[in-house]
């Protein structure tokens, strides 16, 4: 089998056309009573797919709109706009493998509006590394080792508008739909290879960092004219930025909003 699934993937490298996304059965969680059957029925899942729609443009936090789950026995996408999402914390600290796309931001935002972040952790875009890929996308992934284009999102989504249309919910299910099929052929993979463990070290190091805030002390660095500056301006530039930062913080609103970068 694994044989096969080399050469399928070989073909799809040389540049085979790639399918567009079958439709994607999905449930829309809107209420208390829903939730708690997902709950229940993840609770003895070995593993599930995960991700998160967020705002952040208009706050310091991120602010989750949608968190998509799939599992063998199905898909949902859970309105945190309709529904308390904190019970989701009991399939987080169970022995599930939380599969994920680049986790760092779905990460912090499921801290924040769960309270917790899953106990173990698959990041797909951190074991295509381990294999030679740059920083992949989710789609590049789809298109490399599925032979799918998944749907593309318009960069002017809310994710905070409601009612979220049609094609929102289609791409945000199409995020998770096949999750669980990259990760079996990423993991397939990384045996192959040798290099599982070096995965799993990264995947415990990312899903165990520390995360709040950022560092008051380092926001004057991330200001692209300070590179300019000198002497005592880059230590008023540190003093101002990191003012701003906790400041930031303490409105929850954009940096930007407190004080401009020129301003610092």
């Amino acid at each position: 089998m694994a044989d096969n699934d080399s050469a399928q993937t070989r073909r799809r490298r040389r540049g085979g056309r790639s399918a567009p996304p079958a439709p994607v059965d999905f449930t829309l969680v809107t209420d208390d009573t829903a939730l708690r059957d997902v709950v229940e029925a993840l609770v003895t899942e070995p593993r599930y797919a995960l991700d998160t729609e967020f705002h952040r443009e208009r706050t310091y936090w991120p602010r989750v709109a949608l968190i998509q789950i799939a599992w063998p026995g199905g898909l949902v996408l859970v309105d945190p706009l309709a529904v308390d999402v904190s019970p989701l914390a009991k399939v987080f600290r169970g022995e599930g493998l939380a599969v994920l796309h680049a986790a760092a931001q779905d990460l912090e935002v499921l801290e924040i509006a769960c309270g917790a972040v899953p106990a173990r952790l698959f990041d797909t875009q951190i074991a295509a590394g381990f294999l030679g890929l740059s920083s992949p996308s989710l789609a590049s992934l789809h298109e490399r080792y599925l032979g799918v284009r998944l749907p593309k999102a318009s960069r002017l989504t809310d994710w905070l508008d409601r009612p979220l249309r049609p094609a929102q919910l289609d791409y945000a299910a199409a995020d998770v739909a096949r999750l669980l099929e990259l990760h079996d052929r990423l993991s397939a993979e990384l045996a192959e290879r040798g290099r599982t463990t070096w995965a799993e070290t990264e995947f415990e190091l990312l899903r165990t960092r520390e995360r709040g805030p950022r560092a008051p002390e380092d926001a004057w660095s991330r200001i692209k004219e300070s590179r300019h500056l000198r002497g005592t301006a880059i230590s008023i530039a540190r003093s101002v930025a990191a003012w701003r930062e906790r400041r930031a913080a303490e409105l929850d609103q954009p940096t930007r909003f407190v004080l401009s970068d020129m301003a610092v």
